[in-house]
């Protein structure tokens, strides 16, 4: 096959290359400039895609003897993941930019170029395994090493691009041998520490991040009957489960800690309580997609069995699946994937996105657009 290797710099992805190399495929390097500040510099763990990431890619290249090729994806990497992070934020909603990246930019914008000039799959570094199902459609799986499995962020993925995806790694036992072999090829990344946090945000802050891109208004912070007990500084600054940064100037009748359970950005509010309150007795959204086969109608209709994950770094755990046409938060019908399970999801927030697995097959996704608290406001 003729390979495209997204090479980001780092260890996985130079050692997904090597194999690709290995395996006997014609394979082109390159390495993604999304960054539209020049001067990008990584520190540490933080960021990625910056300078030293791109140079770092060059020499794996060029150690593997493959041509390389730094592509500039700047632009749309800031239509469709940057803005969209800072309009989701100021509607109240916690935002995931590795999937929209993923969903927008690498298996989409990435591959759609790769596909024109004749290319068979990208090849990625993620921890994940695609294989043939039982109808010979391909299915999304689970990494062998869980403590490195990256399918959660992977779960955008439709059947198309399943067709086109190349993960060399997801077999790999544990991380530590792929540092491992990555120092036996010569890699010069066999022992650069993984990137963390936003990649466009590589000082951790996210707040005053999104302070300067929409301004930061003072506000009121509420309890769950409405009364006032405190004030913020933007309400864009809180996501629903946090407890640090919070001026309360009243104390709980309790005593105890509170946390943010709603975020209101037209009223510029922010909605606190005790924790018991984050517990989520539903969840449900109108944008779905299947990673392959979608299950069959009357399966999806009348609900299954599955278990969701919505975060990252979380587990997935049992609950149950319906596809039903409901009133959305905007107020128009259509189609939403519905999940509910029997003890309570906790800290879940619109905008988050929940994958649904059956066994280690990744199922599907949807973007969380409604959750239902299991706990009743009097609590």
């Amino acid at each position: 096959m003729r390979i495209l290797a997204a090479m980001s710099g780092g260890v996985d992805s130079a050692v997904a290359t090597a194999r690709a190399v290995d395996a006997g495929h014609e394979v082109v390097g390159v390495h993604l400039a999304l960054s539209r500040a020049g001067g990008t510099l990584r520190t540490g763990s933080r960021g990625c895609c910056t300078i030293e990431d791109s140079m770092d890619a060059r020499r794996a290249a060029d150690l593997l003897g493959i041509p390389f090729y730094v592509w500039d994806f700047s632009e749309r990497f800031k239509l469709d993941v940057v803005d969209d992070f800072v309009a989701e934020y100021s509607a109240g909603r916690t935002p995931n930019p590795c999937m929209r990246c993923n969903e927008h930019i690498k298996f989409a914008a990435v591959l759609e170029k790769g596909l024109d000039l004749g290319f068979d799959a990208v090849c990625t570094g993620h921890y994940a395994i695609v294989r043939p199902g039982a109808d010979g459609a391909l299915e999304l799986h689970r990494a062998s090493d869980a403590a490195k499995d990256q399918s959660y962020v992977l779960g955008v993925l439709t059947a198309e691009q399943l067709a086109h995806t190349y993960f060399p790694l997801g077999e790999t036992p544990s991380k530590a041998l792929v540092r491992a072999e990555a120092a036996e090829r010569g890699l010069s990344v066999a022992q650069k520490p993984d990137s963390h946090d936003i990649c466009f945000i590589p000082d951790g802050d996210t707040r005053g991040w999104l302070a300067d891109r929409v301004g930061a208004e003072k506000g009121e912070i509420l309890d769950r009957s409405g009364a006032v007990v405190g004030s913020h500084e933007g309400a864009q600054a809180f996501t629903v489960g946090q407890r640090r940064g919070l001026s309360l100037g009243v104390p709980a009748p309790d005593g105890r800690p509170r946390f943010v359970l709603e975020v209101r950005p037209v009223s510029n509010t922010v909605v606190v309580g005790p924790k018991e309150a984050l517990a989520i007795a539903e969840i449900s959204g109108p944008r779905f997609t299947w990673a392959g086969s979608a299950p069959a109608a009357a399966d999806a209709a009348a609900g299954f069995d599955c278990r969701v994950q919505i975060r990252a770094h979380a587990e997935p755990v049992p609950a149950r699946a319906v596809v039903a046409s409901i009133v959305g938060q905007d107020g128009v019908s259509g189609d939403h994937v519905i999940v509910t399970r029997g003890s309570p999801l906790d800290g879940v927030a619109p905008g988050q996105t929940a994958v649904i697995y059956i066994g280690t097959r990744v199922l599907g996704q949807f973007t969380i657009d409604r959750t239902v608290s299991a706990v009743p406001v009097e609590a």
